[in-house]
């Protein structure tokens, strides 16, 4: 049986069985693949890629060794996967903002959209805007007629310059035409301790870690960042729909390929990928991490970096943000 014929029959079968899927192993893979990601043993990523590589041994009958590449925002990863042979034995799992905000910050010595090949994302999670208590603002459209009468007096906390807590606060600013005044942290828990102790009075957070305070009343929630409303917290409006239309900040993880890889092999990635994201117990795993599988194809998802990328540029544009 030839290559081609072999891809086609796992790409056919990817929907519906990992035994049939184990057919194109005589093609693809030929030794183990390197999952390599950008971020130490422990968080969000290798958790995610702990739950994914298991399924990959048993549907693609090679193993799937996980390469932890921290540092560098991920972008020595970026550089790893986009500089491997293009067969399709190197796989990037990225964070969006490696793939979207590091190429307008950074000098990096790769073109993201040149040399890569998206596969599928795989995961997305939406941010939640919440204020202290205090605050006199029960609404988006409170919060902004609020901003806007005392311009540049408050303040809002980040995980850092550049994050997405950063990043989701600027585009609200930029959209809304209001002035808040940046307070960086050094990372997530910190900056949601800092609206916590009303130290600032507004933050673009993640949604797991601020939900139990919301629950409880020690934060606010105002909206949520993407564009519908999060099971967790039906009764939450997305920003979008308090007059800031088209209002989108949603983080994902995807899977990447160098440029060049054959296309049988990206679709055959592509089918598998979803048909492990089918299975209820990774449906299940994922979201106990505060994300949601969402799969979309190659096109699809070069389609949305790309789009992703133009906009967050022109957001670090307007702001002025940038690494020294």
């Amino acid at each position: 049986m030839k290559p081609s014929t072999v891809f086609a029959l796992g790409a056919l079968c990817a929907a519906f069985a990992v035994p049939a899927l184990a057919a194109s192993a005589s093609a693809y893979p030929e030794r183990p693949v390197r999952l390599v990601l950008g971020f130490a043993p422990g968080g969000t990523a290798d958790t995610l890629a702990r739950i994914l590589t298991p399924r990959f041994n048993d549907a693609l009958g090679r193993p799937w060794i996980v390469d932890n590449r921290a540092g560098a925002s991920g972008n020595l990863s970026t550089e790893i996967a986009a500089r491997s042979n293009p067969d399709g034995h190197t796989v990037l799992l990225a964070l969006s903002t490696q793939l979207t905000v590091s190429p307008t910050l950074y000098k990096l010595p790769v073109n993201v959209q040149r040399d890569l090949q998206p596969v599928t994302i795989i995961a997305t999670a939406q941010y939640m805007l919440v204020v202290h208590p205090s605050l006199k603002a029960g609404s988006v459209k409170e919060l902004i007629q609020l901003a806007k009468s005392q311009a540049g007096k408050l303040n809002y906390a980040s995980a850092g310059v550049g994050s997405p807590h950063h990043l989701a606060a600027e585009l609200f600013k930029s959209r809304a035409g209001v002035e808040m005044t940046h307070v960086a942290y050094k990372g997530g828990g910190p900056a949601s301790a800092a609206v916590l102790g009303n130290e600032v009075q507004v933050l673009f957070g993640s949604l797991p870690s601020l939900l139990a305070h919301v629950k409880s009343g020690r934060v606010r929630a105002l909206a949520v960042t993407g564009l519908s409303r999060s099971p967790e917290l039906p009764d939450v409006p997305p920003v979008a729909d308090s007059g800031l239309a088209g209002f989108d900040v949603t983080s994902w993880f995807g899977l990447l390929v160098a440029a060049r890889t054959p296309e049988p092999i990206v679709r055959l990635l592509h089918d598998t990928t979803v048909w492990i994201l089918k299975q209820p117990e990774v449906h299940e795993a994922i979201r106990r991490q505060g994300l949601e599988p969402t799969a979309k194809g190659p096109k699809e998802f070069e389609a949305y970096m790309r789009a992703e990328t133009e906009t967050w540029a022109k957001v670090l544009k307007a702001a002025n943000i940038r690494l020294d």
